[in-house]
């Protein structure tokens, strides 16, 4: 299965938050499903540990998440994003929410979340524990 991790899985290790445990498990344990990563979601990462001062964090997560496991990078252009508009109303989704779901409908991936706005969506969210 082709999934896209959400932002908030990552946070979750990162910062060794509560569902730390699921969300390593989950991505040390893929069983063959291809991950993907918005560039949206790497660029927030970067602005929260780097407002923690945490450089050399967001160096360790490069290395060891996304180039380390072959975690592939997706994204929209300017001219698609125009439909975000569209998907954050119909489904109550901010920003953050309406890019990723935008993402996956147009690479044809699943979420993978802790963020139960996806359930909003027709095609929901996975919890990583769906997909171990």
């Amino acid at each position: 299965m082709r999934l896209l991790v959400d932002t908030n899985l990552f946070i979750e290790v990162l910062l060794s938050q509560v569902g730390a445990s699921e969300a390593r498990t989950f991505l040390e344990n893929r069983k063959g499903h291809e991950l993907f990563v918005s560039d949206f979601a790497l660029h927030s990462i970067g602005l929260l540990l780097f407002r923690r001062k945490q450089h050399h964090v967001f160096h360790q997560f490069l290395q060891d998440l996304i180039a380390g496991t072959g975690i592939e990078m997706v994204s929209l252009t300017a001219q698609e994003m125009d439909s975000l508009i569209d998907v954050a109303g119909k489904f109550n989704l901010d920003f953050d929410d309406a890019y990723q779901y935008g993402t996956a409908i147009k690479h044809r991936l699943r979420i993978v979340s802790f963020d139960a706005d996806f359930d909003h969506t027709p095609d929901g969210r996975l919890l990583p524990a769906d997909v171990l």
